[in-house]
């Protein structure tokens, strides 16, 4: 008994010295006088000291993996940088090239610097001139084939002007500096206040940070905006991403999204909805979630804990996101197309260019009909996206389309009934 007693005694004292010697070690910090100095940027390396778990989360996701230090990591490069290979690809493309294969740059690996990407596509940044630039070719994932980038100007453009803001973390223009990746403080604003406090200030300590979720929704999702758009800078009159924007601001006083009806048909169609990548948030505007509330996060995650099961970092795989909303309530009309609840395939057809034509999903939310295409050849459709239909006549998908969009869901009849007895009449 006298022994537990005293082996009580001891651990008490032990928890109690660990509690006043980290009070002793934390050191003393004036807030008003922290507070009065301007935030700076102090990465994600340092954030992970306190929020290792949200640390490790974000590392499986494309953001941690959107910049690449290939210097620090080769592995970065997924591909050989085969000059033989890559101009034999840019040969097989050379109609469309502004410069023949022969004269294109090729980096060498130890010329890259950051990798672009990996998912869809790789670009490569390597210094010309005193500055960082993207290299004039891509390497697409998918089909694994090269393919041309910016050629004719890739030496002029300063990528940390144009680009920098939405591939980097804190870019400062004039010192040229920033966090490869899309880190903690791209979303969450600089740390160093953060981070300088001791835990003692724990309520002067959360606030010195941005936390999204509360935020109202209709600026927080202004932060996913700021990169998943496309147009120009208000504050900088060179950069497409929103010099000065930081979380929590209104988007629009520092970026102003492009559009078909302001001239821009390379990235849009004439319906308005993306034909190119990183433009959700333009198409997510036009949309029904848009007016509803419905926002990125609704469906996509940031960070959570655990490994996604995911691509796309959805909170459900395919369809089985739409059905967490909306129910099926019955097979008629429209629905009656297809009886496998692919909610996705119709309603987010696979119109979007990133490395390859259809590999990313429009976001507006809209099926997109055959009539539209026979109204402007330029315009798709949901129905040819599918492998089933790409071939298929448009007149008579429209026409198929219109005969199983009434009520009563037709019973017992083929389409070719149907259309055989609208003939007849």
């Amino acid at each position: 008994m006298a022994r537990n007693k005293r082996n009580l005694i001891l651990l008490v004292l032990t928890v109690w010295l660990a509690q006043t010697g980290c009070m002793a070690t934390e050191p003393e910090v004036n807030v008003a006088q922290l507070t009065s100095k301007p935030k700076a940027y102090v990465g994600s390396e340092e954030c992970k000291t306190c929020h290792l778990e949200h640390y490790d989360s974000w590392k499986m996701t494309l953001h941690s993996r959107m910049m690449v230090d290939a210097k620090a990591n080769q592995d970065a490069i997924i591909t050989e940088l085969d000059p033989a290979a890559i101009r034999a690809d840019l040969e097989k493309i050379k109609d469309s090239l502004k410069l023949p294969p022969d004269q294109f740059f090729i980096p060498k690996p130890e010329e890259v610097l950051y990798t672009i990407g990996s998912q869809w596509k790789q670009r490569y940044l390597v210094e010309k001139n005193g500055m960082l630039v993207m290299a004039p070719v891509q390497f697409n994932t998918d089909t694994g084939r090269w393919v041309n980038y910016n050629e004719d100007k890739w030496d002029k453009n300063s990528w940390i002007v144009k680009c920098g803001g939405c591939h980097a973390t804190g870019v400062d223009l004039e010192k040229g500096t920033f966090e490869p990746a899309v880190g903690c403080e791209a979303c969450h604003g600089p740390g160093s206040w953060h981070v300088a406090l001791p835990k003692s200030a724990l309520f002067e300590k959360r606030e010195t940070v941005v936390n999204p979720a509360k935020l109202t929704p209709g600026v927080a999702v202004q932060i996913c905006g700021s990169c998943h758009n496309r147009g120009k800078a208000t504050k900088h009159d060179k950069a497409e991403w929103p010099v000065g924007y930081m979380p929590g601001k209104a988007l629009e006083t520092y970026f102003k999204s492009t559009s078909y009806a302001a001239g821009d048909k390379q990235h849009l169609y004439g319906n308005e909805f993306s034909k190119a990548h990183h433009q959700q948030y333009i198409d997510w505007k036009l949309s029904k979630h848009y007016m509803e509330g419905v926002s990125c996060t609704s469906c996509h995650y940031v960070h959570q804990l655990g490994v996604s099961d995911t691509r796309l970092q959805t909170r459900e795989a395919g369809s089985q996101q739409c059905l967490s909303c909306h129910t099926q309530l019955n097979q008629n009309l429209a629905h009656s197309i297809h009886s496998h609840a692919n909610c996705v395939g119709c309603h987010m057809p696979r119109v979007v260019k990133s490395a390859e034509s259809g590999d990313l999903h429009s976001h507006v939310f809209k099926p997109l009909l055959p009539k539209e295409t026979l109204a402007n050849s330029a315009i798709p459709n949901s129905c040819q996206t599918c492998h089933k239909h790409k071939d298929t006549d448009l007149a008579e998908l429209q026409k198929q389309y219109d005969a199983l969009a009434r009520m009563p869901k037709p019973m017992g009849q083929t389409i070719g009934f149907i259309n055989d007895v609208r003939g007849a009449q």
